[in-house]
C-alpha cells in the first residue's frame, strides 16, 4: 500500500487461513511473502518497487500468474499456488505460479510496458521463464531445455530453458529477464528486485 482514501482497514491473513497445504506452497514460492487483507470503502493505492501495474478482469474464466508478478487478487477470485519443474544447467528448479479462476478484478506488476502474445494450434510461443508473467488458464506450458556441454562448462547464453506454450490462448510476458525470490536467495541478493 502506498496511499488510500476513505476508511479501508489492513489485516494480515492467519497463517492457516487457507489450510495447511496452501501455507506449505507458499513457503516454497517465496521466503517472507505475507499476504495483507484491505477491507472497507475507499480508494487503495498499491505498488511494487516502481514496476508498472495493469489491472484485469476476469470474467468466469482463468489464468495462471507468475508468483512474483501477482499484486492483488479480489476476494471472489478463488486461486491457487502451482508449480512448474525446470531444469538450469544440471540441476532441477521450480516455477512458482499462481491460479486464478471465477469471476473479478486482479492486478499483475511488470517492468514496463507488458506485451501480450496470442498462441494458436499452428504457432506455439517460446519465453523466457524469467521474462514470462501469465497466460491463459487452460494452457499447460511445457518447458524446453538446450543443455549441452557448453551449458555444463559455463559457456551458455543463459538461453538454455524456455517455456514453450502450445493450443489456444494468450501470454504476457514483460521486456526484462527477472531473477524470483527464490533464485535471488541461492545467488545471495536479498531485498532487491534483479532483473536483466
Amino acid at each position: 500500500m502506498v496511499a488510500y482514501t476513505g476508511n479501508i482497514r489492513f489485516a494480515r491473513e492467519e497463517a492457516l487461513e487457507h489450510g495447511i497445504s496452501r501455507k506449505v506452497k507458499i513457503s516454497l514460492a517465496g521466503e517472507g511473502i505475507s499476504f495483507i487483507k484491505a477491507e472497507g470503502v475507499g480508494k487503495l493505492f498499491l505498488a511494487d518497487r516502481g514496476k508498472k501495474v495493469s489491472i484485469l478482469k476476469l470474467e468466469n474464466n482463468s489464468i495462471c500468474v507468475n508468483f512474483n508478478d501477482i499484486l492483488t487478487i479480489e476476494d471472489s477470485i478463488s486461486w491457487d499456488i502451482r508449480m512448474i519443474r525446470k531444469l538450469s544447467g544440471i540441476t532441477e528448479k521450480e516455477i512458482y505460479n499462481v491460479k486464478l479462476e471465477g469471476t473479478g478484478v486482479f492486478a499483475i506488476t511488470t517492468h514496463n510496458e507488458p506485451l501480450v502474445f496470442r498462441v494458436t494450434g499452428e504457432r506455439p510461443l517460446f519465453t523466457d521463464p524469467g521474462a514470462t508473467v501469465a497466460w491463459t488458464g487452460n494452457m499447460e506450458p511445457e518447458i524446453k531445455s538446450d543443455i549441452s556441454l557448453k551449458t555444463i562448462v559455463g559457456r551458455s547464453t543463459g538461453e538454455s530453458a524456455q517455456m514453450v506454450f502450445r493450443g489456444e490462448g494468450f501470454v504476457v510476458v514483460q521486456p526484462c529477464e527477472e531473477i524470483n525470490s527464490q533464485e535471488k536467495n541461492e545467488k545471495g541478493v536479498s531485498n532487491v528486485n534483479v532483473y536483466t
